[in-house]
């Protein structure tokens, strides 16, 4: 069963935050070769865990708005 995580998840932010953190812009890259890994050796659950930590990380080095998205 796979686990779903939100990014309401504090320990989704706290791990995007510590990679980003600690390797900056390559953090985006570090996150993808984690889920790689996971897949590789099965783990669907880790897969998606990383995944989602990687939106978040992007979500964090983000400077431009979305279409649409207004700025306060």
């Amino acid at each position: 069963m796979i686990r779903h995580f939100s990014f309401a998840d504090p320990g989704l932010w706290h791990a995007a935050n510590l990679l980003v953190g600690r390797h900056g812009a390559d953090a985006p890259i570090l996150a993808g070769v984690r889920a790689e890994e996971m897949m590789a050796g099965g783990d669907t659950e880790g897969w998606a865990m990383w995944k989602r930590i990687r939106a978040a990380i992007d979500e964090l080095l983000r400077t431009e708005p979305r279409e649409g998205e207004r700025l306060h």
